[in-house]
């Protein structure tokens, strides 16, 4: 075991415990046969005392089981390529052939005979099998729900993390997140697994509070003097903080809307922040007023954990302590930018993953916002886009689906789902083509099913999973199995990658040297050279990076691009940065995405093609490494978009005092905002950022060629 001391006696104590207790062998009984004491034992597997390799072979002898030898094993190998797994990752061997391979592939690369041309597709593989194996090594997922206010997400992810409490007088489970009809969780909320049950809180700076009081203010001030200053202004949910917001700034300075009985019983509304708002009060006074009130300086603490003594059951108590955080209750808590619900059990039981839910905020005017759009196209996060059941697949997360394609983010089938919440006897109302309705719910699922995939058709997502969960009568488990599967889906893709580029990398070095095999090699180099050299250049699209920006423009509230402007383009709802990097990524993703499609089809052909058989593991390193270069090119891209415009946008305070100064000029504010928009973007220093960005595109496409070219020489 000559590897042994690599493994952390804590690590290798933990694990020993497993393999004992999956044995049916109590620990004073393996100490018995070990001729140990049960404490030495127990300080063993506490990871407190060190074991010589010759105790260690011991013990596992004494367990005497598959797993044990199999652990004794494990504990031999030399990992000196790729980061050694901890010893209970189920894909080990997976990892260790891939290692070894990976260790022939240096030691061949080193020798002194290799040719470039041979050098580099060594090299490649090499870069693929840690890429590899770094998705495989990971095993901590999130899972984002991600659907319009009042859909149901947080009733859902709770069930299927059994976070929930009694109903009153036997009515069904109530969810520990607070849910309602929509518009009530304040942020982003957290669910992980911890020591303990507890809340964590990301806060909201002092000038994030500041800001969001002054638009607070500055609504209660227009509302009593001036009516709506737009005419979308009648939509309450129009102003520019949201009412989740409102409601909490309310609570924290104690200006509530208070329901009171006058004469006759005739009901009376008293709004207390308009009360303290006097006409001659300017937007300042009344910031400073509503500060003062909510004591900012006493709301420091960023977590809180169960206490036994509070006589209140854990999750009771955590409901109740995550509704006083959300609606601004707690006297010691600020606005949350962020709360992590923690749960000391497993929000999956019976997986070897570690997952986090994420409860996104509900999406109402626009589904185009920075915290959903992240959450689509990573390896490991599966976005799950929550819809109605009639309006299957939902509008939001069509348009999702339809910005992820735009931007170039594969995978989309693999890492998305679609999961739809019908309510009661909906799926029962559901009728066949010949007008017939379906004899119980899961007909109507099926059905459904087939009619959201065709929908889903033009898109190329048709292959998308769907799942039905009906949180008031369906059993958790029916969404637990669901997400497990998906979850599974994405590991057995990585899987099946490991074994192919080890596989295809053992066939390089087995034919490296074998002349009818290299003619075919070079056959093959030949026509994907030839394609190389048709498609070497960029022709990009009519567009321009702030196309995305200026549509959200046109259809945002006017008090949401009010929100923005106030902030420099950092709001949730209208976020500049974002949309820029978005546009930025749409240029290239439009400008190179049939071109890559088109290798891989010409890679599809010759693959079929039964004299390139021999030169197939060249064809689909190409392919592989072409499709990695295109998304390091996207990603790239993106991230230039969001920054040089963004630090163009930030250094420009003349743009901002512009824009801001439109506010309170009448009807037609979103225009006026979204004119100064157009001629800051047409000024000669934005058009030469967009123009370097162009350049970037067409530099970084050449670098892809140039690498898929150094693959294809032959000597």
């Amino acid at each position: 075991m000559e590897n042994y001391s690599a493994v952390s006696q804590l690590e290798l104590g933990y694990h020993l415990a497993l393999v004992r207790e999956r044995a049916g062998i109590k620990q004073a009984e393996l100490a018995r046969q070990v001729t140990w004491s049960p404490a030495v034992l127990s300080r063993v597997e506490a990871g407190e005392r060190p074991l010589s390799m010759d105790e260690l072979e011991t013990i596992l002898s004494a367990i005497n089981t598959p797993e044990a030898t199999q652990l004794s094993e494990v504990l031999k190998r030399n990992w000196r390529v790729l980061p050694r797994p901890p010893l209970d990752h189920p894909d080990h061997d997976l990892l260790w052939s891939a290692e070894q391979v990976a260790q022939e592939l240096t030691a061949f690369r080193e020798r002194d005979d290799v040719r470039h041309a041979f050098e580099r597709r060594l090299t490649e593989y090499l870069s693929e099998i840690q890429r590899s194996a770094n998705l495989l090594l990971k095993r901590e997922y999130h899972i984002a729900f991600i659907g319009s206010i009042g859909i149901g997400k947080s009733t859902a992810i709770c069930r299927v993390a059994h976070l929930e409490v009694s109903g009153q007088d036997g009515g069904p489970p109530v969810p520990v997140l607070e849910a309602g009809a929509g518009g009530v969780t304040i942020c982003e909320v957290h669910l992980r697994t911890g020591p303990d049950y507890g809340l964590m809180i990301e806060p909201c700076s002092d000038e994030e509070v500041r800001t969001d009081v002054t638009d607070f203010a500055e609504h209660i001030l227009r509302t009593k003097t001036f009516g709506h200053e737009d005419s979308q202004e009648a939509d309450p949910d129009s102003q520019g903080i949201s009412k989740e917001i409102e409601r909490a700034i309310r609570n924290m300075s104690n200006l509530r809307i208070r329901r009171e009985k006058g004469a006759g019983g005739k009901p009376l509304r008293r709004d207390e922040a308009k009360e303290l708002a006097q006409p001659e009060n300017s937007v300042r006074e009344l910031v400073v007023e509503v500060l003062a009130r909510m004591e900012l300086h006493r709301r420091d603490r960023r977590d809180i954990w169960y206490d036994p003594s509070s006589g209140k059951e854990p999750l009771l108590w955590l409901k109740e302590t995550f509704e006083q955080i959300n609606n601004g209750r707690h006297p010691e808590f600020t606005l949350p930018k962020r709360i992590e619900v923690i749960a000391p059990d497993n929000l999956l039981t019976g997986n070897d993953l570690t997952v986090r839910f994420i409860d996104t905020k509900g999406i109402d005017r626009t589904a185009a916002r920075a915290d959903l759009e992240c959450h689509l196209g990573e390896p490991h996060t599966l976005a799950v886009l929550c819809s109605g059941f009639n309006d299957a697949p939902a509008t939001a997360a069509t348009l999702l689906l339809e910005r992820a394609k735009e931007i170039g983010v594969r995978g989309l089938d693999l890492n998305s789902a679609l999961l739809i919440l019908p309510r009661p006897n909906e799926a029962l109302a559901v009728k066949d083509e010949s007008g017939i309705r379906v004899e119980n719910t899961e007909e109507g699922y099926d059905l459904k099913s087939e009619q959201v995939a065709m929908a889903l058709e033009p898109l190329g997502l048709q292959h998308l999973p769907i799942g039905f969960f009906n949180a008031l009568s369906d059993d958790p488990t029916r969404l637990y199995t669901f997400i497990v599967e998906q979850l599974n889906r994405v590991r057995q893709s990585f899987r099946a990658r490991m074994k192919e580029v080890t596989d295809n990398a053992m066939t390089l070095l087995k034919n490296h040297e074998k002349e009818q095999v290299q003619e075919v090699v070079r056959a093959a180099a030949g026509m994907l050279k030839s394609w190389v050299s048709q498609n070497s250049e960029v022709h990009g699209p009519c567009a321009h990076v702030q196309d995305s920006l200026m549509a959200q423009i046109s259809r945002a509230y006017a008090s949401t691009i009010r929100a923005a402007v106030r902030r420099e383009g950092e709001w949730p709802n209208l976020n500049y940065s974002h949309h820029l990097g978005y546009g930025a990524r749409r240029i290239a993703a439009s400008s190179l995405e049939k071109t890559v499609a088109g290798l891989s089809e010409l890679c599809r052909t010759m693959l079929g093609n039964p004299e390139y058989a021999e030169a197939n593991d060249l064809i689909q390193q190409t392919e592989q490494v072409l499709n990695i270069s295109y998304e390091d090119l996207l990603r790239k891209v993106q991230l230039m978009g969001q920054t040089a415009f963004r630090d163009e946008l930030k250094v420009d305070q003349n743009f901002w005092m512009g824009c801001d100064s439109e506010w309170g000029g009448g009807p037609g504010y979103r225009d006026r905002v979204a004119h100064r928009n157009s001629e800051w973007f047409s000024k000669e220093k934005r058009v030469e950022l967009e123009s370097q960005l162009k350049s970037l595109i067409q530099r970084e496409w050449r670098q892809a060629m140039e690498r898929v070219s150094a693959l294809l020489e032959t000597e």
